[in-house]
Parts: structure tokens; sequence; C-alpha cells
């Protein structure tokens, strides 16, 4: 019988033929703990063993983006904490001048398609975008990681999603992915690994298909895993890896297929990412503040995207819109490309590279009473502060600070 994507992925790192419903141990081929968690992986290495703490030092890293650089003593202590333990253990550290680590690993292409990855993160499973393995568990699973290059795991269902169809020209990813979350909810498909196609799928860029990957955490999901494309075959052109491409007998669980042709701009309401709405229906809304950043939205096409918006215009008196990079990478670009200076002569703040919103205390956070317009992942109640935080796409973030309100973005 033919396999699915995390099949496959999961065959090549374990005795070879698998299906859904097993436990197996799977070969790990990237560990990483960041500044958020980090710090408890050391203590169950340093308590626990006492020497030959680390697998395999080449496959281990520390990525710092969460509280980057630490605004409080207690972070900045637990950081030197993993420094101190990365140089005696000869690990590859990604400090806090680098931005969020997903992002790093991919851009180093140190995850590559058909790898397995693990970390101290909740969005881990954003490698999907480019067909790896990711996925997201707490410091103990990782501490045995570091020290094993193994976790045991439990084989999913794979479900298959087609959709058909272009959308128009104000319709994102954020709004397709939005879409999907409006479909199934946050457990609709609880526990699955679900596979994207489409002539639209196959269209997008590393930066769509990481927005689209980012919130199979709020769908409840294992991972989104999206084929290969050509521009993924191209970032990794010279770098050797192993594509993994479902079976044409392959067997899934369920089949769906989604009509996106006449998709109109999406916005998930507090306080739920699933809470989703036509931008229309909240027209007009004050905010307060926008916010343009996070492992969802934080790649150069997307603040490019807001500076395009904003070229020419001034954001309104009384709002604030705050953009936040993913990486140096791309803040560089936005150095290069003058987009950086679009976005300061429109009244934008501009922070360096790092997580931003979703860890208290960072750009991004809200008072109460206090209404944002964001394009993170999450708007739980007091996951970003105590106001109201509604999710969007990058553009429907900009064009609205312009207003001062909640505006559907022009196509």
């Amino acid at each position: 019988m033919g396999k699915t994507m995390i099949e496959k992925i999961i065959g090549w790192h374990t005795k070879g033929n698998v299906s859904p419903g097993e436990t197996v141990w799977l070969d790990i081929d990237v560990r990483t703990a960041r500044d958020f968690g980090g710090p408890n992986v050391v203590r169950n290495l340093l308590k626990h063993y006492k020497s030959n703490r680390i697998a395999d030092p080449k496959k281990t890293f520390f990525t710092f983006d969460t509280v980057a650089p630490a605004n409080n003593i207690p972070y900045a202590e637990n950081q030197q904490f993993c420094r101190t333990f990365a140089r005696e253990e000869g690990i590859k550290l990604f400090d806090v001048d680098k931005g969020i680590g997903t992002h790093v690993l991919i851009e180093e292409r140190i995850v590559r398609p058909g790898i397995t990855a693990v970390g101290t993160d909740s969005h881990y499973n954003i490698l999907g975008a480019v067909a790896a393995f990711g996925q997201g568990m707490g410091d103990v699973d990782i501490a045995f990681a570091f020290k094993t290059g193994k976790v045991w795991f439990n084989v999913p269902n794979t479900v298959r999603i087609n959709l058909t169809g272009t959308p128009p020209s104000n319709v994102y990813p954020k709004d397709v992915v939005l879409f999907l979350l409006s479909k199934f909810g946050a457990s609709g498909l609880l526990g699955r690994a679900v596979e994207i196609y489409g002539d639209y799928i196959d269209s997008l860029p590393l930066s769509g298909r990481i927005t689209i990957a980012s919130m199979g955490t709020e769908m409840g999901l294992i991972s989104i895993l999206l084929p290969p494309n050509d521009h993924i075959r191209e970032f990794y052109k010279g770098i050797e890896y192993r594509e993994p491409v479902s079976d044409p007998d392959a067997k899934y669980e369920a089949e769906y297929t989604f009509d996106i042709s006449k998709l109109t701009p999406l916005l998930s309401a507090p306080f739920e990412p699933h809470n989703v709405h036509p931008v229309s229906e909240f027209e007009g809304k004050h905010i307060d503040t926008g916010f343009i950043g996070s492992c969802t939205n934080g790649r150069y096409e997307d603040i490019r995207i807001a500076a395009d918006i904003l070229r020419g215009k001034k954001i309104k008196d009384g709002c604030i819109l705050k953009v936040v990079p993913a990486t140096r990478r791309v803040y560089k670009q936005m150095l290069k490309s003058g987009t950086l200076e679009e976005l300061f002569d429109a009244g934008a703040i501009v922070s360096h590279a790092r997580c931003s919103g979703c860890a208290s205390g960072q750009l991004g956070m809200t008072g109460e009473g206090e209404v944002q317009l964001s394009t993170g992942n999450r708007n739980f109640k007091g996951k970003q502060g105590k106001g109201e935080t509604f999710l969007a796409s990058t553009a429907t973030v900009a064009y609205s600070c312009i207003f001062g309100e909640i505006r559907e973005p022009a196509g």
C-alpha cells in the first residue's frame, strides 16, 4: 500500500514501513531548544547525566527568539545559563540577534525537505512548509532527544485537502488558512497530518507556505505538510535532500476539496483563532494598534506588502503600527530595498528580529480596552495582554491602520 508524506518521512527515520496508529522510535535529524524551555532542557540533562549528554552536537542547536534580547534579569540569566552549556558541549547557538528559530533553521538550510526535527516551540510544525516533519515538545522530551537523538511518536492519520481556483488579488495565504480554520475549527482534524494540494499551493513562495503551515497548531494538527514546489527546489538547490512525495495509492483518512476562487479577506475575532468572519463584517470597527510579524507573517514578502500599501500614506493619528521582521536576514532585505524607510515615513514602529507579540513583555502586548489587529497566529484572552486581538493578513492590517479602523483591503 502506498504511503503519505508523513508516513514516508517517519518510515525513513525508523523501521521502514509504518502505518497510522503505530508507536515508533523516531530518529531525529535536528534537535533544538529556545530561550523559553531551553533552560529546563539543560537542567534535566545536568540532573540525569554526568557525561555524554549530547548524542550529536552537530545536530543540536539553541535558538533564542522569545525574549530577545532579554528584557528582565530572569531571562538574561536563563539565556546565559544555556550559552554556557552550549559552549561546554560544543553546540551551535543562534543568539538573540538572529530571529525566530524555525525561520533561521530554514534560512540556514539546516532543515530540509524530508527530515525530522523537534524543539521547544509549539509552532515547530511550521517546518511542514518545506515538507519536513517538525514537532514541538516539552522540555523533558527535548532533553531526551538531545541525549539519545530519538523520540517516541505515534504515526498519525493523514487527511488530504485539495484547493481549486485562484483567489482574488486582495486574498492572501493568511486568509486561506483562516478559511481552513473556519471549516475545521480547533479540533475537527485533531492529531492528524494534513497534506494540501492545488495550483494555488504550487504557486506559493516560501513566505506564503510558512503562513499556511504555521497555523497547523491552531487547528490541532500534527502538521500541515505542503509538497515541494519549484520555489522550494530552487531554495535548496545544491543541497542534498530526499523529497517526500505521497504515492498515488496512498491511503487518506479523509479527503476534502474547496474552491477558493471567491474567497474574501477574513479575520479571526477575539478570543479564538477559529472564530473566523469576513473582514467586511467588522468594517469600521476602531483599532488602537496594528501588528505585523510573528512566525506566521514575518517574512520580507509579508512586510513588503505592508510597505506597498502604506507608500505615500500615513498611519492615522492615534493608531500605532508595530512591525517585527522574523529574522536578521529579513531585516537586511528591508534595509537594502528601502522598505524600512517607507514604513518609517508612514509612521510605523519597526523593531529588530524576534518572535515579539506571542511572548509576554515584548512588542505587541495590549492593555485593557485596547483593540489590536495582528498578523499573529493566536488571539486567546490574555495571550497578548488584556486587550482584544483580531487576526488578519498583512494587507488587512496595513490598510486598516491608514484609517484607524478595520477595513477590507482593496483588490
